[in-house]
């Protein structure tokens, strides 16, 4: 399969690729690479989701999108939580090249508060959570709303996290798809 390369200026969004730097909850980074891929449906429903975004004066900004096998596997070993991460036995949807972790911008270029950081594994993450204050809930339901009127499903843990419906009818992709250049060369000495 043919994932789509989700980069600027075709793609109005802003690319800040947590794992392949050492801001994510690992503390390392994890691909050699800052790219957001998607499959073909994924990327079709993400430009809806930039035209409705758009039409509210905000832009998106990307964590992450397609994720090699090799890399869920990376973070799994590192924190086997299935509150927040899929096992790699089961296969991510970011595996699949059928998810994106995002937020929004304002005319600024700033992020709108969400209440928690992206990839914080708490509760407060959750999609609802009444631990985060009233600004922080209606700007995730605003992300909501824009990324469930352009055709995504969401994951209940964490309000970054959109998906595909069905994920799992798409195959499991390794880094071999992105050319084997996603993925970091494994550390000296590093188990």
């Amino acid at each position: 399969m043919l994932l789509v390369e989700i980069a600027p200026p075709e793609w109005p969004v802003e690319l800040d690729i947590a794992y392949a730097t050492p801001r994510n909850f690992t503390g390392k980074p994890l691909y050699a690479q800052a790219r957001a891929l998607l499959n073909p449906e994924a990327a079709q429903l993400l430009r809806r989701a930039i035209e409705l975004a758009a039409a509210m004066s905000l832009r998106l900004r990307i964590f992450d999108a397609f994720r090699p096998a090799e890399a869920q596997w990376v973070l799994w070993g590192h924190t086997p939580d299935p509150n927040f991460l899929a096992d790699p036995r089961r296969g991510s949807p970011h595996s699949r090249g059928a998810a994106v972790d995002l937020t929004l911008l304002d005319e600024g270029g700033r992020e709108l508060d969400m209440g928690t950081a992206f990839d914080a594994f708490t509760p407060k993450s959750h999609h609802g959570s009444l631990e985060v204050d009233a600004t922080a809930q209606r700007n995730r339901a605003l992300l909501l709303g824009i990324m469930t009127a352009a055709g995504w499903d969401f994951y209940r843990n964490e309000w970054w996290h959109y998906q595909l419906f069905n994920p799992r009818r798409f195959p499991l992709l390794s880094d071999s798809v992105a050319g084997g250049a996603m993925m970091s060369p494994p550390v000296s000495g590093a188990a």
